[in-house]
C-alpha cells in the first residue's frame, strides 16, 4: 500500500510538472524524491509519469491515482490539524492556494493583517503557476480558499477583488528619442512591436497576458529571455535586457528603470473563491481578504502620478 509520504510526493511532482521544482518545494534532495516516485511506481505495478526531455506528464495510471491521492493527502492533514485544535494546542490551520504573483504581491500585507487578528491559526500557502491548476486544487479539496484570477464558471462561493492592473517595466536611462521612452506615463504597446521582451516561461499564466495584449494590436512579442519566476522579470528589465508586463503589485518598492501603463490598458479580475459551504474559519479568511487586499500598491501609483 502507498504510504504518505509517497503520496505527498506524487501530488508535488503532478502539480509542478518537474522532479526539480518538486524536489524544491519539499526541501528533500532529487534523488530521494525519485526513489519514493519509483517505490510507489513498483507498489502499483505501472509507471505514474512520463519523463519527457523537459517535463513530466501523467499516466493513465497516474491520472488514476491523483484524485485518491489529493483526497487521502487532504484528510490526513484535516486529521492532524483536528487533533492539534481538540487538545488546545492549536487554533486551527487555514489552507491558501493562490497564484505566484499573488502571494509575491497581494498576499503579503493581507496575510500580516491576518496573523495579527489570528495569532493562532497556521497558514499553509500553495502557489500555482496558472489559474486552472490553482481553481482545480480548490475543486479537490487541497486549499480551503484559492486567490487568483476569475475561474470560469465557478459554483462555490466568490468574491470580487477588483481589477488587477498591468504595468510596463521599462530599463533604466532611456533616451527621449527611444522607442521605449514613456509619454506622460504611458507606452502603447504599438510601438515594442519590434522590441524583444522578457517574458514569462509559456507555462506561466502571465505569459498569456502580455501575448493577449500585444495580439490585440497587431502582433506578438519577440523574447529577449524567459523566466520561470515571477520575481526575476523586475530585475531583468532592471538589468537592462528589455521590457516586461507584469502586474502592479509585484513591482519591488526599489526599482531601476520606469514604470508605465500600457495603451490599450491591461487588466484581470481577481477572486478569493472556496467550494459551496466554506467552515467559518474561511468565512473569516473570505471577508479579511476583500476588505484588506491591494492590487496597486502606492509606490507604483506614486511612480505613475509622478511620470
Amino acid at each position: 500500500m502507498p504510504t504518505l509520504r509517497q503520496l505527498e510526493y506524487f501530488l508535488a511532482v503532478a502539480d509542478e510538472g518537474s522532479f526539480t521544482r518538486a524536489a524544491d518545494r519539499l526541501f528533500v534532495t532529487q534523488p530521494g524524491l525519485s526513489q519514493q516516485i519509483a517505490t510507489l511506481e513498483k507498489e502499483l505495478g505501472g509507471a505514474v509519469f512520463s519523463r519527457l526531455p523537459r517535463a513530466v506528464a501523467l499516466t493513465p495510471t497516474g491520472r488514476a491515482l491523483l484524485p485518491h491521492a489529493r483526497a487521502a493527502v487532504t484528510a490526513a492533514e484535516r486529521g492532524s490539524a483536528a487533533a492539534r485544535a481538540a487538545t488546545g494546542s492549536e487554533g486551527g490551520e487555514l489552507r491558501i492556494g493562490c497564484v505566484y504573483s499573488v502571494s509575491l504581491g497581494l498576499l503579503p500585507g493581507v496575510l500580516r493583517r491576518w496573523r495579527a487578528e489570528n495569532p493562532d491559526v497556521t497558514v499553509r500557502l500553495y502557489e500555482h503557476r496558472h489559474g486552472d491548476t490553482l481553481a482545480t486544487a480548490v475543486t479537490e479539496g487541497q486549499a480551503d480558499v484559492g486567490v487568483g484570477p476569475v475561474p470560469a464558471q465557478w459554483r462555490g462561493r466568490q468574491r470580487s477583488l477588483g481589477h488587477e492592473e498591468m504595468v510596463v517595466l521599462l530599463p533604466p536611462n532611456l533616451g527621449a528619442d527611444d522607442v521605449m521612452a514613456p509619454v506622460g506615463g504611458e507606452i502603447a504597446l504599438s510601438r515594442l512591436e519590434h522590441v524583444p521582451w522578457v517574458q514569462y516561461a509559456p507555462d506561466h499564466a502571465l505569459a498569456d497576458v502580455l501575448v493577449d495584449a500585444c495580439r490585440q494590436v497587431g502582433y506578438r512579442p519577440r523574447v529577449a529571455v524567459r523566466t520561470e519566476q515571477t520575481a526575476v522579470a523586475p530585475l531583468l528589465t532592471a538589468a537592462g535586457i528589455g521590457p516586461s508586463l507584469v502586474p502592479a503589485a509585484i513591482v519591488p518598492p526599489v526599482f531601476a528603470g520606469t514604470i508605465a501603463r500600457p495603451v490599450p490598458r491591461v487588466e484581470r479580475e481577481l477572486a478569493a473563491y472556496t467550494g459551496s459551504t466554506p467552515d467559518a474559519l474561511t468565512n473569516r479568511f473570505l471577508g479579511l481578504v476583500a476588505r484588506a487586499a491591494v492590487l496597486v500598491p502606492e509606490h507604483v501609483s506614486s511612480a505613475l502620478a509622478r511620470s
